[in-house]
């Protein structure tokens, strides 16, 4: 299984450049984005002090209500649906992509 650890490292790679290395909104490409960023760190506090894991995991994965035209963050969908694990999201065993698994146990541990 993934660790939080893996999901640090997944959002060094690929989030920091709008989400900011705190994950506040305040990355160095945020200026140029015509919508802000989101705080991750507030997602529980916005969903009544749980963190909403089976919403953040569509969005990032690839919501499909949100066209790729209607949204600025890149999907992470795609090549890594072949390498899935199982995560308990919403009290059911969610094959879920190894990646975006770790960075799902991240992003709850940024929680304020």
């Amino acid at each position: 299984m993934p660790t939080r650890a893996d999901g640090a490292a997944f959002f060094s790679e690929n989030c920091t450049s709008c989400h900011g290395v705190d994950g506040r909104g305040g990355g160095p490409a945020s200026s140029s984005l015509s919508v802000a960023p989101t705080d991750l760190t507030t997602l529980s506090a916005k969903n009544g002090g749980t963190f909403p894991q089976a919403r953040a995991l569509s969005y990032i994965y690839g919501d499909p209500e949100n066209s790729h035209l209607a949204r600025v963050m890149t999907e992470f969908g795609g090549d890594m649906a072949e390498d899935l694990v199982p995560v308990e999201i919403e009290g059911v065993l969610t094959p879920t992509p190894r990646e975006l698994a770790g960075l799902l146990f991240f992003l709850e541990s940024i929680q304020q």
